[in-house]
């Protein structure tokens, strides 16, 4: 059965692999290429400062955000229910700003390096176009780990509204209040209203761009809210495998760090001008200790993924 490559595995080599599918240029996205950028405010709840000392979180500031729908091609249907979609934010200034990459599952599907590798090179198209499905079977099978988020997202409804999806950090973060206490937390955001999908019938007979238009006409009719809330540790959860999820992760304690309005459509132009850099973060707001982490924070760095 196919095990993950053993050959020395860099984040330069995930890319490559990631845009090989959708033949985009070498300046595009290789992931959430199909976006849209908006702009806002963080408003902190009054439990923020339990959690973390960073100003990103504790103080009221501006929002840049950016909702996508997964995949390297800026063309993907919104409507295609296999996709992910990702929503990621930048909080705070005057030098104490974090980037959040969130997305529509909370798992990532693979724990290393060289399995997302390998993951990523058995799903590559074959002479007709299509993956070798003996090979993405056998892979599977091997590494069933790396099916905990497809499983997640073909359980789930469609949905309706990039301002109507609940999107998870899949990373365990470790956070540092006033008090010096540190704790890993993960980052889920909430939509204010709660989730809107669509039936299966209803999900077909939408046009291509129907999230991207659904949102603008939600900006234009009012603000789009979100609560960013951490969700907090108990011993022994693996802070180390984003393709698990902490046990009963759905109803544990939780705590509002604050409020995300999003009031206006932005010119797509502010979000590419930079790079969502997950290693973006204000102090007392840690990086997560897991090896994908670390490879996104690279491939952010040499601007590989923006």
């Amino acid at each position: 059965m196919p095990k993950p490559p053993t050959r020395t595995v860099t984040p330069a080599s995930i890319v490559e692999a990631m845009r090989a599918p959708s033949h985009g240029p070498s300046d595009a996205r290789a992931s959430f290429a199909s976006g849209q950028c908006v702009r806002g405010t963080y408003l902190p709840s009054n439990r923020a400062s339990e959690i973390t000392k960073s100003r990103s979180f504790t103080t009221p500031c501006r929002v840049l955000g950016r909702f996508a729908v997964d995949g390297g091609n800026s063309g993907a249907a919104d409507a295609d229910r296999r996709m992910l979609h990702g929503f990621s934010f930048r909080l705070g200034s005057n030098g104490h700003r974090s980037d959040i990459l969130t997305q529509s599952a909370p798992v990532h599907y693979a724990r290393t390096l060289a399995q997302m590798l390998g993951f990523l090179e058995v799903r590559m198209p074959g002479p007709d176009g299509n993956p070798d499905p003996a090979k993405v079977a056998a892979f599977s099978a091997a590494n069933p780990e790396t099916l905990h988020q497809a499983d997640h997202v073909s359980a789930r409804p469609p949905t309706a509204s990039f301002a109507g999806t609940t999107y998870w950090g899949v990373h365990a973060f470790p956070a540092t209040n006033a008090k010096g206490e540190t704790r890993f937390i993960k980052f889920k955001v909430s939509p204010v209203g709660g989730d809107l999908v669509l039936s299966e019938d209803e999900a077909r007979a939408q046009p291509a761009d129907f999230l991207h238009d659904d949102l603008k006409i939600r900006i234009a009719a009012g603000d789009v809210r979100f609560s960013l809330m951490a969700l907090l540790d108990r011993p022994g959860d693996p802070v180390m495998d984003v393709t698990i999820r902490w046990p009963d992760e759905d109803h544990r304690e939780a705590v509002r760090l604050g409020t995300i309005v999003i009031t206006r459509i932005a010119p797509n132009d502010a979000c590419d001008a930079i790079s969502f850099d997950p290693a973006n973060l204000a102090e007392g707001i840690g990086p997560p200790p897991d090896e994908i982490f670390a490879a996104r924070s690279t491939a952010y760095g040499l601007k590989l993924l923006v």
